[in-house]
């Protein structure tokens, strides 16, 4: 009797016993057993299970077909003594080498843990280093070589401040590096944009990224973010006035910057939170203003600061009051005559049935007087890029007639209500009484489609100042005249500076020699083709100034009538602060005892909740939207393009920030 004994994968096992049950024709004995621990393939890693087998026949032929069916189905065959001491002696050196193997693997790992770990403390600093001769090496490919063949050469954009930093830079880089070449930096003349760098810090950054993401502003134009850091918060504040709200909102952005370096340092993926981190001065100063303005409305969590004391004084009975819940106040004999020292008084929060008359008027004229200031301030700003431009035909056939229109029209308006508000009291008699003041918006409608004026009260004066009337139709006549001058001057300038040049030409080329005749032939070709592609140019010169003119013109009305936005979402948050306080919070206050105090408490959790979750986040994300569409659209059309591209220094900071977020995904 021999045998064969061997390993086959667990798989192949019952097909390997047909195939020798009818190879042999039932004359081998198969005995198996299952090896429980899964075994590596060394060919591609994978857990594999198999078998032990053993096979026991009678003569040479069989051992042949038995070999050949074992190599058909891949089953590995090892030796194995026929003698029992044989076998045993063999076992024990098959267990000798499995231990020493397993005495060598655990070393191994150790070692290789070791050498891992200790790798590991230097492995943020070699990818730092990585990642900076890699971006050295291709910076350096940049590069062109001389001529000779022994320097480089390139070319780059340099911020013109930093220029002796670089220099220093360089020979500093030279010294360090042993190199007898000194290096040499020349400024350049080119015909290219230049690309655009504003200067920033951790408090501009975030502003910067607001006028920024409506557009980069081209090579020196007007940057509106230093004034966006002012108005931004400021237009916010009038959406959002409130003591109590701005509070939370100053208290969130100073937690926030008190605490950047270590919140910097966490950096998270969230992106709700890296949007507050990184416009923490943005809150900060949006919730200081909303202090401010909270203080101008008298306005805390729909309640009001009795700091001063009301200067209303009640000429009525207690019963009086109490049954008549219509009563109204006379400012003529009901009000000490003095202007309340700061803000508005605490009265008017009690007020029934005037208080939305009193604050809509208060609210949307200030909305109209904010936003006609904010636009001339836009159109003044346009100036400045025209004189560093040294562009004089839009400087005296734009900017002039934009300003022009704009005051003459929508700053008169403003100035009409000043007016109103001046000469126009309850304590005056007629003509100047409270009886007496006219509408503006009436007045402004009026003046502008030429209309008479009804008929005042008996005893009122129709106009408001002597010449009124005069001064209102040269007002409309003028602003009126800008219009052509905006839509016509312009092109019909540039079209005859373009006649005038032509001209010039001419006298040139007729004066040539016969040597010169044929170049001369050429040019004129050329000039005529040129010809044809600066009609087109002027024609898209008449197309844009007229969009431009008409979007202007249009826009002005519009726009003016956007900034209500300022009334509408003030009166919103106010009221919306008002329905949480009667809705909610009154009925914890009005129970009483110890019962009272667990309600009170519940329902001010709950009031909190809402005045956190809706006022301040969802008003306040509201009014921020509505503030940056005040900016981008209102305030940046009037004199600011953004057709620029940012300047992208070389930075090994923002590489190696870029680098570790690639790595990260």
């Amino acid at each position: 009797m021999s045998f064969v004994a061997g390993v086959i994968l667990r798989e192949r096992l019952p097909a390997f016993e047909r195939m020798l049950w009818r190879a042999c024709r039932g004359n081998v004995f198969l005995r198996q057993a299952m090896i429980e621990t899964p075994l590596e393939d060394p060919t591609n890693g994978d857990q594999v299970h198999k078998s032990v087998f053993i096979i026991f026949f009678q003569g040479d032929q069989l051992k042949t077909r038995v070999k050949k069916i074992c190599e058909g189905f891949r089953a590995t065959l090892y030796p194995c003594p026929e003698a029992p001491a044989d076998r045993r002696e063999m076992a024990m050196g098959v267990m000798t080498r499995i231990e020493d193997l397993n005495t060598v693997l655990g070393q191994t790992q150790d070692h290789r843990h070791r050498v891992l770990v200790a790798a590991a403390k230097n492995l943020k600093n070699w990818f730092v280093k990585v990642r900076k001769i890699k971006a050295i090496y291709h910076t350096l490919n940049l590069f062109n070589l001389d001529v000779t063949q022994k320097c480089l050469i390139a070319e780059c954009w340099v911020p013109l401040l930093d220029i002796e930093t670089i220099q220093l830079a360089l020979r500093r880089g030279t010294e360090r590096s042993g190199s007898s070449v000194p290096p040499i930096l020349n400024r350049m003349q080119t015909f290219e944009n230049p690309p655009t760098y504003n200067r920033t810090n951790k408090f501009t950054k975030a502003f910067q990224a607001l006028i920024d993401a409506y557009g980069v502003a081209s090579y020196r134009e007007m940057n509106p973010a230093p004034y966006t850091i002012i108005t931004f918060p400021f237009l916010f504040a009038v959406m959002f006035g409130d003591l109590g709200h701005g509070a939370i909102m100053a208290l969130f952005g100073l937690w926030m910057i008190r605490k950047e370096k270590g919140l910097a340092a966490q950096k998270t993926d969230n992106e709700i939170w890296n949007i507050f981190f990184g416009g923490r001065y943005i809150i900060f100063l949006m919730g200081v203003f909303s202090m401010y303005t909270g203080l101008i409305y008298n306005d805390i969590f729909s309640k009001s600061l009795n700091i001063f004391g009301s200067h209303w004084h009640l000429s009525y009975n207690k019963s009086t009051v109490m049954e008549n819940k219509f009563l109204q106040l006379s400012p003529k004999g009901d009000y000490e005559g003095a202007p309340y020292p700061f803000g508005m008084d605490p009265i008017w929060q009690v007020a029934g049935a005037n208080k939305i008359i009193f604050h809509n008027a208060y609210k949307m004229k200030i909305s109209i007087i904010f936003g006609v200031i904010h636009m001339i301030f836009g159109v003044v700003m346009s100036w400045h890029n025209h004189t560093y431009f040294r562009n004089r035909i839009s400087l005296l056939y734009e900017f002039i007639p934009q300003l022009v229109f704009l005051l003459l029209l929508f700053f008169y308006m403003v100035l009409l209500m000043f007016i109103k508000w001046i000469k126009f009291a309850a304590t005056n008699n007629k003509p100047y009484s409270e009886a007496c003041a006219p509408s503006i918006l009436i007045t402004f409608i009026d003046m502008v489609l030429f209309n008479t004026p009804k008929p005042p009260p008996e005893k009122c004066e129709t106009y408001m100042f002597m010449g009124q009337h005069f001064i209102q139709v040269l007002f409309v006549l003028v602003a009126v005249g800008c219009i052509p001058v905006m839509l016509l001057a312009k092109p019909l300038l540039i079209m005859q500076a373009r006649k005038q040049a032509n001209e010039e030409v001419q006298p040139i080329a007729g004066a040539t020699s016969d040597a010169e005749a044929g170049g001369v032939s050429n040019g004129g070709s050329h000039g005529g083709g040129g010809g044809h592609e600066e009609e087109e140019e002027l024609s898209e010169i008449f197309i844009h100034q007229s969009i431009h003119t008409i979007e202007y013109v249009l826009g002005s009305v519009s726009h003016t009538a956007s900034y209500l936005r300022l009334w509408a979402l003030s009166l919103a948050h106010a009221q919306l602060a008002e329905v949480l306080w009667t809705m909610v919070l009154s009925i914890g206050l009005k129970q009483e005892g110890p019962v009272g105090g667990i309600v009170l408490t519940c329902v001010f959790a709950f009031w909190a909740i809402l005045t956190v979750g809706i006022l301040v986040l969802m008003e306040g994300l509201s009014a921020f939207l509505h503030t940056l569409r005040l900016h981008w659209v209102e305030f940046q059309s009037k004199f600011y393009k953004g057709q620029g591209y940012a300047f992208q220094p070389f930075s090994f900071d923002a590489i190696i920030e870029n680098g570790a977020a690639a790595a990260e995904e």
